[in-house]
């Protein structure tokens, strides 16, 4: 008969395992927070919400009548495509009334006639 007890182990505490993710979690913000600093104190950065709109000019602008211009002028889709140059990418500018059934046939159509690609052009929103 043996007199000797056997050794309880204890078991490690999970709670380490958490406060290493916390303490990860904290250096991480902190991190993400330097990389976009401010401007500094007083400075008020330049407001353009004032200027008007200027489409690109190889822009194919879509009026909310569903007219097509380009540079001011009346045009189709079959002109605005003759004068694309290669890579052949169709920029379209639609008016915020634009049905988008008229806007997936425009596009359609661009595609159809030989656009490899085609980007609609929007306004960025104020932040």
């Amino acid at each position: 008969m043996s007199l000797h007890r056997p050794v309880r182990r204890t078991k490690g505490e999970p709670v380490i395992g958490l406060i290493n993710v916390v303490f990860l979690m904290l250096i991480f913000f902190l991190i993400a927070g330097t990389l976009a600093p401010s401007p500094g104190e007083g400075i008020a950065l330049v407001d353009l919400g004032d200027t008007p709109l200027q489409p690109p000019p190889d822009a194919l602008v879509l009026t909310a009548e569903g007219q097509l211009l380009q540079g001011g002028a009346e045009t189709d889709a079959a002109g605005y495509l003759a004068t694309l140059t290669e890579p052949r990418v169709a920029r379209i500018l639609p008016d915020r009334q634009v049905p988008a059934s008229t806007l997936v046939t425009l596009a359609a159509a661009l595609t159809e006639g030989g656009a490899a690609r085609v980007v609609i052009l929007g306004e960025r929103g104020v932040r």
